[in-house]
């Protein structure tokens, strides 16, 4: 073996391992970071989602064991936890504009029925004072919060990755390497700049 090829071997791992750090510096690993923390989010958001779903039957029957004659409202309520929970929703709803904004609409359905029914409560005084409903009260407020955060966290990581893969070096890789295409987002519900009118 010559001295020429021996230095070769230890020179070719140098450019591997030179190309190695300037592909992870220039922002290769960025892309499929990004991701999976829109990912994440978006795992987080359906998390609360199904807390608030999970919620509901037990509100509705506590509200029916005073409201009886409310049927209409408590009916409205469990329709749309149903249609809510029947879209079906994965990883792969964040790059489907149409799956996106079904689901988006089902919750927004059930977030309205849900604001109706707190509304009618009012009429109930001793419902209102009922220990089990001031807790699934409570602990529905809690899980809207929830939701508020999870989804302001999600549409944070989805505006990282959006602007990662349509800047500069992040569009190359994007295109190149990964195939990555933007993520949908949330937007805000026709009506939404009016605060609700709710009495508590």
């Amino acid at each position: 073996m010559s001295f020429a090829t021996h230095l070769r071997r230890p020179l070719a791992w140098l450019v591997l391992g030179m190309f190695g750090l300037v592909l992870a510096g220039c922002g290769y690993n960025n892309v499929p970071t990004l991701e999976e923390k829109a990912k994440a989010a978006w795992s987080e958001v359906q998390n609360q989602y199904q807390r608030r779903a999970d919620l509901i039957p037990n509100l509705v029957e506590t509200v029916k064991g005073y409201a009886a004659q409310e049927r209409e409202v408590l009916t409205a309520v469990v329709e749309a936890r149903a249609k809510a929970s029947q879209v079906k929703v994965d990883a792969s709803t964040i790059n489907d504009p149409v799956k996106f904004k079904e689901y988006q609409d089902a919750q927004n359905q059930l977030t309205g029925a849900l604001g109706r029914l707190l509304v009618t409560v009012e009429r109930y005084p001793e419902l209102k004072s009922n220990q089990n409903f001031l807790a699934l009260q409570s602990q529905l407020e809690g899980t809207e919060n929830r939701v508020a955060v999870a989804r302001r966290d999600y549409i944070q990581a989805v505006q990282a990755f959006n602007t990662e893969i349509r800047t500069f070096p992040g569009v190359i890789w994007a295109k190149l390497f990964w195939g990555a295409k933007p993520m949908e987002t949330f937007t805000a519900t026709a009506g939404a700049e009016r605060p609700p009118a709710v009495k508590f």
